[in-house]
């Protein structure tokens, strides 16, 4: 069946690095939208970033533009969330998740969890000194 497993994740230093991994089975991701959501205690989901699945153009939240990248291997059907200058306050579960909609819908709303059908486990990232 369909399954998006997520791995990377972490306890790092704040400024460090940590890069995750989104991989898929049961379907081929390259033909998708493919976004990443986090969520730490107590604070509603935030989405993080999206990839569209037609021209790879991305989306970032501002809490991580400039720090993190997002981008597609599709030879090992996998998606990765390359996060950089690390602070506490992205400390959080990521969540990796896929959907089908259009790309003019993406450039609107990658931030919504209702945009995505397809949700992995999630992975931890902590950081702290």
């Amino acid at each position: 069946q369909a399954q998006l497993v997520e791995s990377g994740g972490g306890l790092v230093q704040p400024g460090e690095s940590l890069r995750l991994s989104c991989a898929a089975s049961g379907f081929t991701l390259r033909h998708y939208a493919v976004g990443w959501f986090r969520q730490a205690p107590g604070k509603e989901r935030e989405g993080v970033s999206c990839i569209s699945n037609r021209d790879n153009t991305s989306y970032y939240a501002d809490s991580v533009k400039g720090r993190f990248t997002i981008s597609r291997d599709n030879a090992k059907n996998t998606v990765f969330l390359q996060m950089n200058s690390l602070k506490p306050e992205d400390t959080a579960v990521y969540y990796c998740v896929s959907g089908a909609k259009s790309e003019a819908y993406y450039k609107v709303y990658y931030y919504l969890g209702s945009s995505y059908d397809s949700w992995g486990q999630g992975t931890q990232v902590s950081v702290s000194s």
